[in-house]
């Protein structure tokens, strides 16, 4: 190599390398503009859980959504927006805005400390170069004007014939506890997920629940959550009613729903009534009962072809037409002999005698027989199936119809239809109604609402008080005063609170506030 090619190489700027790689990472990670990102990210997140059904929340509407639109759902399934709060994307997001918060809130921390302990700066030479300015009328001393800004709640220091006095540090502790609680958020989510649980479950009219992992539909624990965490308490539904609007261009609309349940808060605990609304759970312990939504559930008995029975209790109903409740229901008859059994059914709580329901209150229900198979439906085969679903596709083309359409006439309670080639029985015996129940326990909900209001408050504190300062000069007499905000876009307001403390300093201490 030349010396000129070493010059050249020399003069080339050096690479940053794998440490000024990461310290320009950490750097953009925890700087202010990141942090209002990753939190605009982090609401904008929290989006799609509002938007599409959540299995924790409505599993009822995600079943029905596989059902009506497989393709669809199964997109938003891999996507994990059936799951948004829990997905690895939202934990991503969460965990960088966790930590580009800490970088945020220790440097600033270590800031406002000094601020904290820094006295007010020496008066300058000349105050009429100040944005606010006056010279008094009325003599006045340096200890004069250090009393009267003291009692204006200003921090002073006194020099050689000036006086220095601050105002708003609290602008900085709203900034700064607006930050801590922004963390202190995040903290009690994280707390609240680990050691928190919540599950669904669906109760029929006269069923019980035991709160056990067993009895859930659909339980989703924390990381640090057993069996042993449930609270013991247990319910029995014994009635649910509806109130319908019966007139007008709303007919039909729900007004209210309630639950009358019996409840025990704990093993061999009386027994106490409660009734269960929307809005207003059910809590025992910390553990909130949520009711979420309600159906039908017709009652069914089968008898099979050796005139057995082999089936007899409700089925509840996945609703299909949200307006007037019309459901569809499926019957699995596994224990008929000599075949078993399958029906498809759709419940009309209002049955107009032609397949369709005029109101979703049941005034009149019929029961509308859709299919009725015999064969091997696969529920002993070990794979799990689906209670809305009767069998899987290839099952379903292995089934023997024995009836199919719509022709029949529907089926009022009380009524029943035989099955061809002595099959057996299907009877339409009764109605009763459903709910969904959400269960939740989160240890960081009171924690989380303690933050958010502090942030509410922190941000208020931080946008309305001004970092303001104040200087008093004396010589010869003359007393001047300057004045000027440390805060953009404050100087307006500041010009009457500086009017304010140049009459102060020159009313004297009667006047003095």
């Amino acid at each position: 190599m030349t010396v000129d090619e070493l010059e050249k190489e020399r003069a080339r700027p050096a690479g940053m390398g794998p440490v000024g790689w990461l310290r320009w990472g950490w750097r953009t990670l925890t700087s202010m503009k990141t942090a209002l990102i990753l939190l605009f990210l982090f609401a904008l997140a929290s989006v799609p859980g509002s938007l599409v059904p959540q299995r924790g929340v409505d599993p009822d509407k995600v079943a029905a959504l596989f059902q009506n639109d497989p393709t669809l759902a199964e997109w938003y399934d891999r996507f994990q927006l059936f799951d948004v709060f829990t997905s690895a994307w939202f934990a991503a997001i969460y965990l960088l805005l966790f930590t580009s918060l800490i970088g945020c809130v220790l440097p600033r921390t270590a800031t406002y400390v000094r601020e904290l302990r820094r006295r007010p700066p020496a008066a300058p030479r000349n105050l009429s170069r100040l944005p606010h300015f006056s010279r008094l009328d009325d003599p006045l001393t340096v200890e004069e004007a250090a009393g009267r800004l003291r009692r204006l709640r200003f921090r002073v220091e006194v020099g050689d014939g000036w006086v220095a006095a601050e105002k708003g540090y609290l602008r900085e502790t709203g900034n700064l506890l607006f930050h801590v609680s922004l963390l202190a958020l995040l903290v009690a989510i994280g707390f609240g997920s680990l050691y928190g649980y919540r599950g669904n479950v669906l109760v029929v009219e006269g069923d019980g629940f035991a709160n056990t992992v067993a009895a859930y539909d659909r339980f989703i624990p924390g990381n640090q959550v057993s069996a042993e965490s449930l609270e013991p308490f247990s319910f029995t539904l014994t009635d649910f009613q509806t109130t319908y609007q019966v007139e007008g261009p709303k007919r039909g609309q729900e007004l209210d729903y309630s639950a009358y349940m019996k409840v025990n808060d704990a093993p061999g605990a009386p027994t106490r009534d409660y009734t269960l609304k929307v809005n207003e759970p059910l809590e025992v312990n910390g553990t909130q009962t949520y009711l979420l939504g309600h159906g039908y559930a017709p009652v069914f008995k089968v008898t099979d072809g050796k005139g057995q029975v082999a089936f007899e209790g409700p089925v509840p109903c996945l609703i299909e037409i949200k307006l007037t409740l019309t459901s569809g229901c499926v019957v699995k008859v596994p224990d008929a002999q000599p075949s078993q059994l399958g029906f498809l059914l759709r419940f009309l709580p209002t049955g107009d005698g032609a397949g369709a329901s005029l109101f979703p209150g049941a005034l009149n229900p019929q029961v509308q027989l859709l299919g009725a198979f015999s064969g091997d439906l696969g529920v002993r085969s070990g794979r799990p199936q689906s209670v809305y679903e009767l069998a899987p596709p290839e099952v379903m083309r292995k089934l023997t119809p024995l009836v199919m359409g719509t022709g029949q006439a529907p089926l009022a309670v009380g009524g029943s239809l035989p099955l061809p080639k002595g099959a057996g029985k299907l009877e339409f015996t009764g109605v009763k109604e459903w709910m969904t129940l959400q269960i939740a326990y989160d240890p960081g909900r009171l924690p989380a609402l303690i933050a958010a209001g502090t942030a509410v408050v922190a941000i208020a504190l931080s946008l309305m008080i001004r970092r303001r300062r104040v200087w008093v000069r004396v010589k010869d007499g003359v007393a001047e005063v300057g004045g000027l905000t440390r805060t953009e876009g404050s100087a307006a307001g500041f010009t009457e609170e500086f009017a304010d403390i140049v009459k102060v300093l020159s009313a004297g201490g009667k006047d003095a506030r």
